[in-house]
């Protein structure tokens, strides 16, 4: 994949795939683009280049809690769904740390968190892939040629450094959502970065701790905390009168397969919303069964016991902050009585989801108007306007478009495959990079 850059008209190196950021999503892309290199002649390969603003591969490295699992199942990795044959898959992570036969005995399809992440971390340092690291890309801007149209982009790096790019993959990720009432400090944080915050914390004076979210992440942290600080209490605020469980029914889970993104991105925009709300329960604001009877089996004997530590303000709001000298007075409004209660505490957890990360700051005028976009191809293909002939694709920030995979695990093996296609048959167009073989594992059966 390391093939020597061209340059055209200028001494800039030129590659026919930039991408923007290296988490999963792009580092399924490169693996992908690496089988394609390693089976077509070398006047077709694909060459890449990709920038990551973190100093080496991380993948939610402040929500690695001891002991969480993921919540898809491991062959929804970054190839499995595309090339089950690759080296690059999770069974041959396991045999190549020589834990595949303890693994099966395991007999779970959910690793932990912690074991998925060193499986991407070793994938990272396996692929053939020039990547840039603690380098953040800047802008994102067109070129034209002598006839109008932009063919190619120029991508500024905030080094100074620059690359002429065909075609740019964003894969930027997701930003954290943050209520506006809340200003981020050592006590006030998003749970993104809940590990290294909580190292970073004052000494806790009040052994109390308030984790606003009524999802996966935040009944995890309410967990750890209860666990972590026996002398604490732990408030979970949420707006729900309880938490939900996740759907992870076998017709529900359909919504995760690859097949479904051509049943929504294809479906009348009406239809495609009314299913995506019909499923939020999949993936939104909803918990693990066994995570919830946990922590209601926990509460229940501490109501035996008579030492309460785990309180669920259910229909609450939190509608006021105040740090002081020694914590933070959190004011929590409960939506069933109305009545107020300030607690003081020493930390107070924001498990307040996330939002995809916008286009215009890098883009600029090649941004899309709408926030998500909602115009983009089935091959992920950011629709721009016609004097625009170079690709801008994107790995997340499409769900309106084509599902709840967008930013999820569950389909990056398949949407780098078909972001791979669409670069080789639209360069096909020009007379370059040939056309996609059925043999090709890099393709999709779109392509084929």
């Amino acid at each position: 994949m390391s093939e020597s850059p061209e340059t055209v008209g200028t001494d800039l190196p030129v590659r026919d795939v930039v991408g923007v950021g290296f988490g999963p999503a792009n580092l399924a892309l490169a693996i992908a683009i690496e089988e394609h290199n390693a089976e077509c002649p070398p006047r077709e390969r694909i060459s890449a280049q990709f920038f990551e603003k973190q100093d080496r591969f991380g993948w939610h490295p402040g929500m690695l809690l001891d002991g969480a699992t993921m919540q898809i199942a491991f062959p929804k990795d970054l190839v499995t769904f595309r090339n089950p044959r690759s080296a690059f898959t999770f069974f041959n992570y396991l045999f190549d740390q020589g834990r595949l036969v303890d693994f099966v005995n395991h007999q779970t399809f959910f690793p932990t968190r912690h074991e998925f992440h060193d499986y991407l971390q070793w994938a990272a340092r396996r692929v053939d892939a020039d990547v840039r690291y603690g380098t953040a890309v800047e802008t994102v801007r067109g070129i034209r040629g002598d006839d109008g149209v932009i063919d190619r982009f120029e991508v500024r790096a905030a080094d100074g450094s620059t690359v002429i790019a065909r075609n740019v993959v964003m894969g930027a990720g997701l930003r954290e959502r943050i209520p506006e009432w809340a200003n981020p400090s050592a006590r006030c944080f998003h749970n993104h970065q809940f590990l290294f915050r909580l190292g970073e914390m004052p000494a806790p004076v009040h052994h109390r701790f308030v984790v606003l979210g009524a999802g996966q992440s935040a009944a995890e942290i309410v967990q750890y905390l209860h666990g972590n600080y026996p002398e604490a209490e732990v408030h979970s605020v949420f707006s729900r009168y309880g938490y939900s469980p996740a759907d992870d029914s076998p017709y529900a889970n359909r919504i995760f397969d690859p097949e479904a993104v051509d049943d929504l991105h294809g479906a009348p925009e009406a239809e495609r919303l009314r299913l995506l709300d019909v499923h939020r329960s999949t993936n939104y604001s909803v918990v693990d069964i066994e995570l919830i009877n946990e922590l209601y089996a926990t509460e229940y004997q501490e109501r035996v016991r008579g030492r309460r530590r785990l309180f669920m303000r259910r229909a609450s709001e939190i509608i006021a902050v105040d740090e002081t000298s020694d914590g933070i007075e959190v004011a929590v409004r409960s939506g069933v009585d109305g009545l107020t209660d300030t607690l003081a505490c020493d930390a107070l957890i924001l498990a307040t989801g996330f939002t995809p990360a916008p286009l215009e700051p890098l883009l600029g005028d090649l941004a899309p108007q709408t926030h998500p976009p909602r115009d983009v191809g089935r091959d992920y293909r950011l629709a721009v306007s016609p004097d625009v002939t170079a690709g801008i694709y994107l790995q997340g920030g499409t769900e309106k478009t084509h599902g709840i995979t967008s930013s999820l695990l569950s389909n990056v093996a398949v949407r780098a495959g078909e972001i791979v296609t669409s670069v080789v048959t639209r360069r096909g167009r020009n007379g370059t990079l040939a056309s996609v073989n059925a043999q090709d594992t890099y393709a999709t059966s779109e392509a084929r």
